[in-house]
Order: structure tokens, then C-alpha cells, then sequence
């Protein structure tokens, strides 16, 4: 028997009993005091408020009249919830461990019929970052990067953060203000404002060492740093509008600093806004040619006289 399927039935025998022990449970499933144990302790993080009883004739009974409402799901929701488990599969997803737990307790909430279902689904549905050789529903072992979950938690109280990562084996320390932290092209993003340079900046996750909140004397308003970070836009040099095709290419590559902001809810337009330094002729030519790789589905509402020489003269070299 599957463990799920297990806890699954074993919840439903603890249900329909006033009160229970150990070497029943042992008895009924046929499994040892261990593994009991174990289904029990899993069955009470799930949510089922089980009461123990000391003493020789102790065991187990349900705490009547203090569980949350029953959430009822449709078919079709809770094999929508799965897929999603399944397409994110593999994403380096923080509170992942939850998520598992999460997927159990689902599992227990549906028949059998059901159940297999979704297993039958896993099999067939393949997504990005799926191992065709070992499509576990329940395997899901690709950790986040550990200092994710410590940086989320410390967000949700504060977002002004003194920041230490390692650069080329150097350590350096950012106070900042975080403004989001995004996950893109499979890497995690903070972006911040720089309370020491007061600045947008970028900051990879993945060289994240450690994280607390920044210090009082090192903070500025938010109002003020909002003040500061209008008047940088201010300095913006190169405005886009991209459609759906030029979305799909930004993906796949960008040297910006930059990320884009979507003008509807579907995700199909786009508008980036950003700096080129045009006194810098190796950033002119890296822009000029990543333009060129966005293709047709662009449309310039701004853009610095120094790139726009430079295309023209890539598009001589095509049609001389």
C-alpha cells in the first residue's frame, strides 16, 4: 500500500473512532510501532487535532468541534491544483517542503478513482525540468536556494535589509530597500534601492550569504526614496514597447538591468524602460545588436541617437 493511500484510510479509521492506540493502528494496517508513529505524527501536522492520553492505558482521541470548515474541491480544481505542482516541478520554488505536505493533504481529501487519476496524469503530462524517467508526483527534492525562505520571511516584517553576498570571493554588504524580489531566467532577483550609492540595483540570489535587517541610522523614507527613484527615471534614455514575440526573445536573452513591466493582465505586451550610457561605444554596440535579435514585433517610443546610427549602419551591412 502506498504510504498516502495509507494515511489516507488511517485518518478515516481515526474518524469514525472515538478513541484509539498505537497497537491498534499497528494491528489494523499491519505495519510497526515506528512506522506508526510516524503515520500519527504526519496525520496531526496535516490538521487533525488528535488529543494523546498518559498513562497505561493511554492512546489517541479527536478533539471534537475545533477543525476549520470542510473546503470542498470540484474534480476539475483539485487536478487543476496538481498541474500546477507538476508544471512547477523543478522551478526552485521556496516552501517547498510545504508544498509536498500541501499535495498530501490534497490527496487525502479525493477517491481512490481519483488519485489514480492524477497519477495517470504524471505519467502522461511532461513539463520543463521533468525527469521522463522518474515522473514522481510526491518527488519533489529541487531546493531553492537556502537563503530564499530566511529573505522572505524577514520581507514580510521588513523591507529595509543589509545584504551580504559573495562576489568573486569577496564578501560585501548592501543596506538596502527592497522594492521586489523576482525569479527570472531561473535565477532569484532582488531588486533594491542601494540606501549607501541610492540607486536601483540587482542583487542575485544565488550569492546570497546572509541577510538581517538593516539598521535604523541606515534608512531613508520611503517617500524619499521614491522621490529619489523618480527623478532617476527621469535619466531613462530608452523606452519599448514589445508585443508577444519580442517578450519570447527578451526571455531567452537581455544585458539589461532591467526588467519589464506588463501593460495587460495576459502578459502579451510589454513596456521596458532603461539607461544605455552612449558614452560607452562597447554598451552601444551590445544594445544595437540585442535590438536587432528582439526583431519586428517592437515599437521605439524613445531612444538615443547613438543607437539608432548604430542599427541603421547593421542594416546596411544587409542590405547594402
Amino acid at each position: 500500500m502506498k504510504k498516502v493511500e495509507r494515511i489516507n484510510i488511517i485518518m478515516r479509521y481515526i474518524n469514525n473512532r472515538s478513541r484509539f492506540t498505537i497497537a491498534e493502528i499497528m494491528r489494523e494496517f499491519n505495519i510497526s510501532r515506528s512506522t506508526a508513529i510516524r503515520d500519527i505524527r504526519e496525520i496531526e501536522a496535516m490538521g487533525m487535532p488528535l488529543v494523546a492520553e498518559v498513562g497505561r492505558d493511554g492512546g489517541y482521541f479527536v478533539m471534537h468541534n475545533s477543525v476549520l470548515p470542510v473546503v470542498r474541491f470540484t474534480v476539475n480544481e483539485v487536478k487543476a491544483l496538481f498541474i500546477a505542482f507538476m508544471a512547477t516541478r523543478n522551478q526552485q520554488l521556496p516552501y517547498l517542503k510545504s508544498r509536498q505536505s500541501l499535495t498530501e493533504k490534497l490527496l487525502s481529501l479525493i477517491s481512490q478513482n481519483q488519485q489514480d487519476d492524477l497519477f495517470s496524469l504524471n505519467q502522461i503530462l511532461l513539463f520543463e525540468g521533468t525527469n521522463p524517467s522518474n515522473p514522481d508526483l510526491l518527488d519533489l527534492s529541487d531546493l531553492p536556494h537556502p537563503m530564499l525562505e530566511k529573505l522572505i520571511q524577514i520581507l514580510l516584517v521588513d523591507s529595509y535589509l543589509l545584504i551580504t553576498l559573495e562576489e568573486e570571493k569577496v564578501i560585501k554588504s548592501y543596506p538596502i530597500y527592497l522594492l521586489h524580489l523576482y525569479r527570472e531566467k531561473s535565477l532569484w532577483l532582488i531588486e533594491g534601492f542601494d540606501l549607501r550609492e541610492e540607486k536601483k540595483q540587482l542583487y542575485p540570489v544565488d550569492l546570497l550569504t546572509d541577510v538581517i535587517p538593516c539598521p535604523a541610522k541606515k534608512r531613508l523614507s520611503r517617500k524619499k526614496i521614491l522621490e529619489k527613484l523618480s527623478k532617476q527615471e527621469e535619466a531613462i534614455n530608452l523606452i519599448l514597447e514589445l508585443g508577444p514575440k519580442a517578450i519570447a526573445q527578451f526571455k531567452k536573452y537581455h544585458p539589461l538591468k532591467a526588467s519589464l513591466s506588463y501593460t495587460n493582465p495576459y502578459q502579451t505586451t510589454a513596456l521596458l524602460k532603461t539607461f544605455i550610457h552612449v558614452d560607452k561605444p562597447e554598451e552601444v554596440a551590445e544594445i544595437t545588436d540585442w535590438l536587432l535579435f528582439l526583431g519586428r514585433d517592437i515599437k521605439v517610443r524613445e531612444m538615443p541617437e547613438e543607437i539608432l546610427t548604430g542599427l541603421q549602419q547593421r542594416l546596411r551591412l544587409f542590405c547594402p
